[in-house]
């Protein structure tokens, strides 16, 4: 079986199979129809370098001590096998395009090639170009803006990273099935990253006035300011530095917020034309029957929620993101000879009828995917790590989600919500994901977002389960990579039924003692 990983950058589960009535996405949907799609995935830490090493190493952001965008993990923390150098050692060809790894430091400033690749990474030509001057204002110039609609042709090189790495995977999977050979090809988009850069027509799809504000654009009364990220990149751009906003909890205007939440979903609507053209090439190579596919991202983005911009964050718009396994003859029957699986469906034209095969309600977590992918491959499932494993090059601290493909969702019975002891009770019932986050100080400070390692302070650690998200932030020592769970900075409870947004922080009110103490003994361990 081949593999086909997909990850794009930023993407929260803004699309139609996950129950968004505005996003025009029917090529993700259409996967996500012939696929088992997980509700409840999340990501380890919402900023990119981090996350996407976690996944591709299987260990936790504590384990790869990299909590920025500044070290490289084999030389770092310790020398880890990763998900492609798996798949590369067990006879596959490995290709990645486009944004798989972070580029820069974090993957030696090669994509961890020759470790992970049979061949050099690809990136498109014009990815340097992705924060230059090229987004035409209202003024006739060209800016370096937030809200980035485009002429393709009068781009540089007349077109677009993520549209130059679709062509390449094609290319690529042309000459995988000339020469029969089995693959692991990932394919990285950049969008909806910012600036949201993408062809203007995508705008036609969501008019303004059907955009709305979050259901909750204020900053939550009783959020610990340590939770809040101060979106620094976003206040960088032109369009956005012109607004002069008050630091750091000043909202933007109204219509801006709509300008950027249809931009983003247009980034979306753009992002799923190039899923569609990838599969209907899948189809046309004839390797959808022995190809499994993979679609994630490697974290969310906020969209005005809490008053927050970006990603920087716990909360589930920054952590969870989108999670589907198409597996031929596992999730969805074999196509017979001759009919397409994926054919290309135009966001333009197409209306999106597609019924999910099946769903997971299950909490997962996306360092869970190297072992989850070996085990449907069917190599061995690389062995849960020791507790210390800095030593251990092959070993994962995400345990495989694939007993999850078949089994049928019990309703799990209803904790009762009248104090954080009660709520634990949850726990044992269903599964949790972690997720965490640095900070430089107890507030919000110009480097909150993405503090390097060595200005960390304080830790945030957050276990999400099927009835609430408990996170408490306790004291960091970046000189040697340790938390101090005694120095408790702050804490936050939301009971996900009664407050789904997660606007309404009960830590303080409830009696939480015991499951402090139980969140802690977890995460220490």
């Amino acid at each position: 079986m081949n593999v086909l990983f997909i990850v794009v950058d930023d993407l929260r589960p803004v699309l139609g199979c996950y129950g968004d009535k505005l996003v025009k996405s029917p090529n993700i949907d259409q996967l996500a129809s012939q696929s088992v799609v997980f509700s409840n995935a999340y990501a380890q830490q919402a900023v990119c370098a981090p996350s996407r090493v976690s996944f591709l190493t299987g260990r936790r952001p504590d384990t790869t001590r990299l909590y920025d965008f500044y070290s490289y993990w084999r030389v770092h923390a310790g020398n880890y096998s990763t998900m492609p150098q798996y798949f590369k050692e067990n006879g596959y060809v490995t290709l990645s395009v486009g944004k798989v790894f972070h580029p820069g430091v974090s993957s030696n400033y090669s994509d961890d090639y020759p470790y992970s690749w049979s061949i050099p990474p690809f990136h498109p030509s014009t990815e340097k170009y992705e924060n230059d001057k090229t987004c035409r204002g209202k003024d006739g110039k060209l800016h370096a803006n937030l809200v980035c609609p485009v002429n393709v042709t009068e781009m540089p090189s007349g077109t677009l990273p993520d549209i130059q790495s679709t062509e390449e995977a094609i290319r690529l999977l042309k000459a995988m099935k000339t020469k029969k050979q089995k693959f692991f090809l990932a394919v990285g988009y950049h969008k909806p990253h910012i600036p949201l850069r993408y062809p203007q027509e995508f705008l036609k799809l969501y008019p303004l006035e059907n955009i709305t504000l979050a259901p909750d654009p204020w900053v939550p009364e009783r959020l610990p300011s340590v939770a809040y990220n101060p979106w620094m990149d976003i206040r960088q751009r032109d369009d956005v530095k012109a607004l002069n906003v008050s630091f750091p909890y000043g909202p933007l205007p109204d219509d801006f917020q709509r300008q950027i939440r249809q931009s983003y979903y247009a980034a979306v609507s753009y992002l799923d034309m190039q899923v569609g053209l990838l599969l209907n090439a899948l189809d046309d190579v004839g390797l959808s029957n022995s190809t499994m596919i993979v679609f994630t991202a490697d974290h969310g983005w906020s969209l005005g929620e809490h008053g927050e911009w970006a990603k920087y964050s716990n909360f589930d718009v920054a952590t969870r993101v989108p999670l589907m396994f198409y597996v031929p003859g596992m999730t969805s029957s074999s196509a017979s000879q001759g009919e397409k699986v994926f054919p290309y469906l135009d966001p333009f034209s197409h209306v999106s009828d597609s019924v999910l095969q099946g769903r997971s309600k299950k909490m997962v977590e996306i360092v869970s995917l190297f072992s989850t992918l070996a085990e449907l491959a069917g190599l061995p499932v690389p062995p849960a790590c020791p507790k210390t494993s800095f030593s251990v090059a092959l070993c994962t601290e995400g345990a495989s989600i694939v007993r999850y493909f078949n089994s049928s969702e019990e309703k799990l019975e209803k904790v009762e919500k009248d104090g954080c002891d009660d709520a634990y009770r949850g726990y044992v019932e269903e599964p949790i994901a972690f997720s965490q986050y640095p900070r430089p100080a107890d507030t919000p400070q110009w480097n909150s977002d993405k503090p390097k390692l060595k200005d960390i302070r304080v830790m945030g650690y957050s276990m999400r389960t099927g009835d609430y998200r408990c996170t408490v932030w306790v004291g960091f020592n970046p000189s040697n990579f340790s938390a101090d769970f005694e120095d408790v900075h702050a804490g936050e409870l939301y009971m996900v039924e009664s407050d789904p947004h997660q606007d309404y922080n009960i830590y303080n009110n409830t009696l939480h003692g015991g499951l402090l103490k139980k969140i802690l003994g977890f995460l220490k361990h």
